[in-house]
């Protein structure tokens, strides 16, 4: 079941436990506690399965036509099991309902490393098309790709 989370403490405590369980997407320390932060303003949507959370999303707003997908988690036990692309789908529906007009997410360009890779696969199967890479967005050794999807 996928649920809106607006409570600031559950948000937190929800993306700090699937965050922390997921260090080999998530290694810096700075940068999990940065997302944790910022989720408590951002549209929080988590995925419930037999009374625990498996997974969350957060949306931001890039654009006055624009949100993105800020972050995202799934534990990896659960991997493989739909629960990203019900995620995926709710993220989709509120942003149409928030009246953007598209969806954007980045991550690290295909071919770099092989987790990323099966991330850029999970994007792509959810309708989203290769936007843009920027080299040095974050850094040398993780070029940034954006994928966008249109909205409805």
């Amino acid at each position: 079941m996928i649920e809106q989370i607006t409570d600031t403490a559950v948000k937190q405590m929800i993306a700090r436990n699937i965050l922390e369980a997921l260090t080999e997407w998530f290694e810096v320390a700075e940068s999990r506690e940065q997302f944790i932060a910022d989720c408590v303003d951002q549209t929080f949507l988590a995925a419930k399965e037999n009374g625990e959370y498996a997974g969350f999303l957060c949306l931001k707003e890039t654009g006055k036509d624009t949100a993105e997908v800020a972050v995202m988690g799934v534990l990896k036990a659960r991997h493989r099991n739909g629960i990203g692309r019900r995620l995926m789908e709710a993220a989709r529906s509120a942003a149409a309902a928030g009246g953007y007009s598209f969806l954007q997410v980045k991550t690290v360009q295909m071919g770099m490393y092989e987790d990323y890779d099966r991330t850029n696969r999970f994007y792509l199967s959810c309708g989203f098309k290769e936007f843009e890479v920027f080299p040095d967005y974050w850094d040398a050794a993780n070029p940034c790709q954006i994928y966008v999807m249109a909205l409805p």
